[in-house]
């Protein structure tokens, strides 16, 4: 559960939109016997802010967002949620504090269907002779009418998730975690699974969520949806952070160069390899 702050965040945690952090990590270190998987992280993401981590395989990408969930605990460091000092034991704790984590195969019911798992933990009753009943009309309607708002269309609430696309089915856990509440939403490896068409959804799904107050953290190895939906890269090499940057202030280039450690031009390739190419 969270205690309060050591000390109240400065003016310097501002940013220029006058919002203070509502993650903000210091100096967070994970080791696992002999391998540092996470090394001195300082990390921060305000309401309202989708941040892109990016990094290749073993950079730390999943010790942080598991550090975050509650699902492993940090060596050392501290954890600040709303300017409180927080110690996210568990993924309940971080539940509670209105964190969720959405992975690739989501946790979801799939032989149910989208009320039920919008409604899952959280069903609406009411009371007849001593017995508790379902108000399953008023949960049927108040899932349309939250899918809506965020521009989700789906044909009839009462299908079972199994039939729904892997779009339809990230959208609904998406929007039950703003609709009961959720401040910040990790996205592991989102659009994998998608086809074109679904990811250009996902992305503009994202952009409803922030615009709703939502903070997004999204970890992807696809650059190009990086770019297209986040507002800073943050770059993990080797369990440490090597760039934190603005889209619109960076390159491909230059987040290849901070993935890798070397100068990779992705952007062109020279004859010589075109004419080694099996094609030619």
């Amino acid at each position: 559960m969270s205690v309060p702050a050591n000390s109240a965040t400065s003016a310097s945690d501002v940013g220029t939109s006058g919002r203070a952090p509502i993650l903000k990590i210091e100096g967070l270190s994970k080791s696992f016997g002999a391998v540092e998987a996470l090394r001195d992280i300082d990390f921060e993401v305000r309401a309202g802010e989708v941040v892109a981590l990016l990094g290749d395989n073993g950079a730390g990408k999943s010790t942080l967002v598991k550090t975050i969930s509650g699902t492993i605990q940090p060596d050392a460091g501290r954890i600040l949620f709303e300017g409180e000092q927080v110690a996210i034991d568990s993924p309940a704790t971080a539940k509670r504090l209105g964190i969720e984590t959405v992975y690739q195969d989501l946790s979801i019911c799939s032989n149910m269907d989208v009320v039920a798992n919008f409604f899952m933990g959280r069903e609406i009753y009411r009371n007849v002779l001593g017995l508790k009943v379902l108000r399953e009309r008023a949960m049927r309607e108040e899932t349309e009418r939250s899918l809506r708002e965020i521009g989700t269309h789906i044909p009839s609430v009462s299908t079972a998730m199994q039939y729904l696309s892997g779009g339809q089915r990230q959208a609904v856990e998406l929007c039950r975690f703003v609709h009961w509440g959720g401040k910040l939403v990790m996205l592991d490896e989102p659009f994998a699974a998608l086809g074109v068409r679904q990811t250009h959804r996902g992305l503009e799904l994202i952009e409803q969520v922030k615009a709703r107050g939502v903070a997004v953290i999204v970890i992807t190895h696809n650059m190009l949806h990086a770019f297209q939906v986040a507002d800073r890269i943050v770059v993990l090499r080797q369990g440490r952070i090597v760039g934190n940057h603005p889209v619109g202030e960076t390159t491909t280039d230059e987040i290849v160069t901070l993935i890798t450690g070397e100068r990779i031009d992705i952007g062109r390739r020279s004859r010589s390899q075109e004419s080694r190419s099996p094609n030619h």
